[in-house]
């Protein structure tokens, strides 16, 4: 929402380029008003997925103020767990064509030719913030300010743990199976 916020010059998307062009965080103010706007658009009216937000508890507690204005609640939080390393692995695998947006994964999802997009031909780029070190660096900051959020939601019996191992198939029918209970 964010990155869409600022391709689409929003008032709060510029508001948050500007942040982010001088390194800074985006305030939750700002994340806030996108992510309400967002949820006001017509396609979100009979539901929507939240993927990466909130991710503190603060962050939860203004989303569920957003909700109640419009009528609407939280109906279900589902965790995937999975193991640091596969996590890790997962993530520094990534790469994305820059010219046609393709994505790839090193491992699970390779290119016909290494290193070149096989829609297009153009080499393929690794996001800075899939590297390694940054990936470890983002699970510390997950492990001090979201994870709380798993007792947060699992208080309010919203937060369904699945395991998120496997085959994308078989992690996809335990979703399914956590929501439908």
């Amino acid at each position: 929402m964010l990155r869409a916020a600022v391709k689409n010059q929003t008032q709060l998307g510029l508001k948050a380029q500007e942040i982010m062009q001088q390194g800074g965080l985006v305030s939750d103010e700002i994340v806030l008003g996108i992510v309400e706007e967002r949820l006001a658009q017509g396609d979100c009216r009979n539901g929507f997925v939240l993927d990466g937000f909130p991710r503190t508890i603060p962050q939860a507690d203004a989303l569920v103020q957003i909700l109640q204005r419009t009528g609407r609640s939280i109906e279900h939080v589902v965790s995937l767990e999975v193991d640091t390393d596969e996590i890790v692995k997962r993530l520094s695998g990534r790469r994305s064509c820059p010219s046609c947006g393709k994505g790839y994964h090193v491992v699970y999802d390779a290119p016909k030719q290494a290193g070149l997009c096989d829609a297009c031909g153009t080499s393929l780029v690794q996001r800075d913030d899939d590297r390694e070190e940054t990936v470890r660096n983002r699970l510390s900051v997950y492990e001090q300010q979201t994870a709380p959020l798993k007792e947060y939601y699992r208080s309010r019996q919203l937060l369904r743990a699945v395991a998120g191992m496997g085959p994308i198939a078989e992690v996809q029918s335990r979703i399914a199976a956590a929501l439908a209970e």
